[in-house]
């Protein structure tokens, strides 16, 4: 579903999945990953509709955060979490970099920039955003909404044509479901997709750019947990040295230009917001979608389900580091880095899963054609459909099912890798 397609003949993907790699990489996605049983016509028809809602549906949103101020009346402000980013940077470079990291002082800006009253909104981001952030200080808020959600879409979208060599990125990447839960929240899981799915599939091309864009994800450290592992695994020599290099420069600057002082106020907060957001499960847990989170809505203390990530995360590094010793398929060793991530953090959110893009026309590539291939193809649409249904899952169930659609997928690409090295 959701796939842009050439084919009038519509083919499905058992008969895709035959081709020879090199050539399916050069289809278009929908004849790539498509069921037998749906018509790439009506998928693209559907695509185009979703995108149409989605949008509309975006904009009403937006619309109805006016009501007072840039506010719903209530205590959520116009474009979501982007308040967030966009305060930071401010504050940061045009006012008082230590109020980043003030809960009271960061609140007051908040509510006096938006003119209504807010709901505890915090800077949960390393220094190190502030840097990459630099340029949201120039703005007013609104065009600034409008640069980061169109630039970060736009980012999407250029790295996931690598991937997708054959044609239809356009449409898959406007039609990704977490592509519309990240623009609803203003959040960056576009970005974070962009570096990730973008750095990986250069790697053997551009190892040094890809390093710097894999580098650039310390701005959100959980995602980046298993990349010092696979980069090592894989004698990726370069592009663990560009990544270095690029996280020791971008910690250096924001240490240079805003004092070691930010730094420590952070691991202040992030303690604080660990045990409130994360141990205590309050707020927002129905979008989370991470192993630690599943254990707590089950029952488990605090520590037990520290104890269940930990292992998931154990198994996880083992199984990434095995697949890209072993030089599995570039598209199987991505995808078990990019889910095993999901099963190692115990931080994820719904919104970071617009990555799960990569996963699709990954495993679509390089896959294979045999029985398990075709399986784990099939799987990595539970991680395409997550996003918009774990929300809504987590209010009628009261559990967080995350992991229940990612390990699927992840346990039979794993499957592909070990086939291949018997």
């Amino acid at each position: 579903m959701l796939l842009r397609t050439t084919s009038r003949a519509g083919f499905a993907m058992q008969r895709s999945l035959e081709l020879p790699a090199d050539q399916r990489a050069a289809q278009p996605i929908g004849e790539r990953v498509l069921p037998a049983a749906i018509r790439p016509e009506f998928a693209q028809a559907f695509a185009r509709c979703w995108i149409l809602v989605t949008a509309a549906f975006y904009a009403w949103d937006l619309l109805r955060h006016t009501k007072v101020g840039l506010t719903d009346g209530v205590d959520q402000p116009f474009g979501g979490d982007f308040l967030n980013y966009w305060s930071g940077a401010v504050l940061a470079w045009r006012e008082a970099a230590a109020d980043v990291y003030d809960w009271q002082a960061f609140h007051a800006f908040q509510e006096r920039i938006v003119g209504g009253t807010l709901d505890f909104y915090h800077y949960s981001y390393p220094p190190v955003l502030l840097v990459l952030t630099a340029p949201l200080a120039t703005l007013p808020y609104l065009p600034a909404l409008a640069l980061w959600t169109a630039s970060g879409w736009f980012s999407f979208y250029r790295a996931l044509r690598l991937a997708v060599p054959g044609g239809g990125a356009l449409l898959f990447a406007l039609a990704t479901p977490a592509v519309f839960i990240n623009a609803v929240g203003g959040q960056n899981g576009t970005w974070t997709a962009a570096l990730l799915g973008g750095g990986l599939c250069l790697l053997k091309r551009r190892p040094i750019v890809a390093g710097i864009l894999l580098g650039l994800l310390i701005y959100k450290p959980q995602i980046g947990v298993l990349l010092p592992i696979a980069l090592l695994a894989g004698r990726q020599w370069k592009a663990f040295a560009a990544a270095a290099v690029t996280v020791a420069g971008l910690v250096a600057i924001s240490v240079v230009v805003f004092g070691p002082e930010v730094w420590a106020d952070y691991f202040r907060n992030a303690t604080v917001l660990r045990h409130a957001i994360l141990e205590d499960g309050s707020g927002v847990w129905h979008r989370m979608v991470s192993v630690f989170v599943f254990a707590r809505r089950l029952g488990a203390g605090v520590e037990t389900a520290y104890a269940v990530q930990a292992a998931s995360a154990l198994v996880a590094a083992a199984v990434v580091a095995y697949a890209w010793f072993r030089d599995a398929a570039a598209g199987i060793r991505n995808t078990l880095l990019v889910l095993g991530t999901c099963l190692a953090t115990p931080y994820l959110q719904d919104y970071d899963l617009v990555v799960g893009a990569f996963v699709v026309v990954w495993l679509a590539a390089d896959a294979g054609h045999s029985p398990a291939a075709k399986q784990a193809v099939q799987m990595s649409y539970l991680v395409l459909l997550l996003p918009f249904v774990a929300a809504l899952l987590g209010k009628i169930t009261g559990l967080a099912l995350g992991p229940l659609f990612i390990a699927p997928a992840f346990a039979a690409s794993a499957r592909l890798s070990l086939a291949r090295a018997a």
